[in-house]
């Protein structure tokens, strides 16, 4: 799966990123709505992470949709 994917089926993804980033609200998820760019960037706020490390998360999260 990639990026375009996740957006495209966002309201279906959005379950599936709760699960795995429970820190999540759903204003989060609404604010995130399919951007990577965004998703890395609430993954630094919510946890604590340097970019790089939101990053890989977020593109190994993509891997194993």
């Amino acid at each position: 799966m990639n990026w375009d994917q996740i957006a495209g089926n966002w309201k279906q993804a959005k379950g599936k990123i709760k699960q795995e980033w429970g820190k999540f609200t759903e204003d989060d998820l609404d604010f995130i709505e399919g951007s990577r760019d965004r998703l890395v960037g609430k993954l630094q706020e919510r946890y604590g992470k340097s970019r790089e490390e939101a990053q890989k998360e977020a593109d190994a999260y993509i891997d194993r949709a």
